[in-house]
């Protein structure tokens, strides 16, 4: 049977700042992402399953993505847990805002990379994480392959 990749497409609104960056991007600001996952795998054969013919079920997909990806960093404030933001974050968080202190500054390389483990993670056996896409902004995106890494 014939590998097959699957992609499903995501968006989710973060704001973010690049501590010791040395342009406009060390400044608080956001960016509407867009992020391209693709997984690749055999078709199911067996023609008593539910999921006949089905790399994974899109929705199976989705629910993993959400849970890990979007829920988490949609409509939140990502910064590196060493900024000097930290102030900024920890009067964010007492206001009951959704911030993020991550153990890596937030580019969207970084981002990518974190992005890649928490959903290999939660794949199924038979399943392969292939690529991920992340869109900053039309023009600009980082991607992260399986074969690269």
């Amino acid at each position: 049977m014939s590998n097959i990749r699957i992609t499903k497409q995501f968006t989710f609104e973060s704001g973010h700042a690049l501590y010791g960056y040395d342009g406009k991007c060390r400044n608080v600001h956001g960016h509407s992402y867009k992020l391209s996952v693709t997984v690749i795998g055999t078709p199911i054969t067996d023609t008593s399953h539910v999921k006949l013919g089905m790399v994974i079920d899109f929705g199976d997909l989705k629910k993993i993505v959400k849970e890990e990806i979007v829920d988490p960093f949609d409509h939140a404030t990502i910064f590196n847990k060493n900024t000097p933001h930290l102030e900024l974050a920890k009067e964010l968080m007492r206001r009951d805002h959704n911030v993020i202190l991550a153990d890596y500054q937030p580019t969207s390389e970084n981002m990518v990379i974190d992005f890649a483990e928490k959903i290999k993670a939660r794949l199924p056996e038979t399943i392969k994480l292939h690529s991920l896409k992340l869109q900053e902004t039309e023009t600009s995106y980082a991607e992260w392959y399986a074969s690269d890494n």
